[in-house]
């Protein structure tokens, strides 16, 4: 029997989800819901499902599992997690303006920056630390790569840089590379061109494929430009829907990520999930 399931569907710089609050409306199968709900034209169309939930544990306030449009299950999104603290605060189910969220990745802290009338106009996000080494995720050797840099945040990032990013063909590029035997758990590719007013990159997401905006991508952008020396700890990263603001602090090692969060609109849906 079909029941009606209350959504958000919101997005960070144009990275879009559709959000449910599963303390109200429980989902048994988010990889389906995921799937059948992100397809444009026959659903309501996103980059994928995101569950908020209320937390069991001390250590963190609100909970994020985030499953992408083809139903696979993502560990972190800096977006997301944004549009997360514009929704618990402006819908008064706290009144912190610093949150800690349990996601698949760890507890994230999130930073809202609240106008007096109480809308949350952007949010910085702890990222934790950049890991430039994980088997688990990236194998040093095997096939042949193109030349770029491994950054995990949490989820893996491979980040090419190229001299116009225009001239790139992301959607073979990126299903190709997101593929690759030495991702075991497939991978985020970014192409990268640095420009005077920032990082201008494009995104291929494991399980999304092109999509406007990724914010541990961003993160992962920002890491590798600082290695390798192509740009200093802070800079801004260009996507198709928007800029981020990252800034990797030496003082704890830690990333942070700051930017918009924008619900789009609310709805219902009939629901077998």
């Amino acid at each position: 029997m079909n029941r009606k399931i209350h959504f958000m569907k919101m997005h960070g710089v144009g990275n879009d989800y559709i959000f449910v609050d599963t303390s109200l409306y429980p989902i048994d199968d988010p990889q389906s819901a995921a799937i059948a709900w992100s397809k444009p034209h026959m659903g309501i169309g996103s980059d994928g499902l995101v569950l908020i939930g209320r937390s069991t544990v001390p250590e963190a306030d609100f909970t994020m599992r985030i499953f992408n449009a083809d139903g696979s299950e993502g560990l972190m999104c800096g977006n997301a997690s944004r549009c997360i603290g514009k929704y618990v605060y402006e819908h008064g189910l706290t009144d912190k303006t610093t949150i800690r969220l349990l996601t698949a990745s760890g507890v994230k802290t999130l930073e809202l920056h609240v106008t007096p009338d109480g809308i949350v106009q952007s949010v910085t996000v702890d990222m934790l630390a950049p890991v430039l080494e994980d088997k688990a995720l990236f194998q040093p050797q095997g096939q042949a790569l193109p030349d770029g840099v491994f950054v995990s945040m949490g989820n893996p990032h491979y980040v090419i840089f190229v001299d116009d990013i225009d001239a790139v063909d992301i959607a073979t590029r990126g299903a190709i590379l997101e593929r690759h035997q030495r991702f075991p758990e497939r991978c985020n590719i970014e192409f990268v061109e640095v420009t005077d007013g920032g990082l201008r990159m494009r995104v291929w997401e494991r399980g999304s494929g092109i999509t406007m905006a990724c914010g541990t991508g961003a993160c992962a952008t920002a890491v590798a430009a600082a290695v390798t020396g192509r740009s200093g700890r802070r800079t801004r990263v260009i996507m198709d829907g928007g800029t981020l603001d990252i800034d990797w602090r030496e003082a704890d090692g830690h990333v942070y990520l700051t930017g918009p969060a924008t619900l789009v609109y609310e709805g219902d849906i009939l629901s077998l999930f």
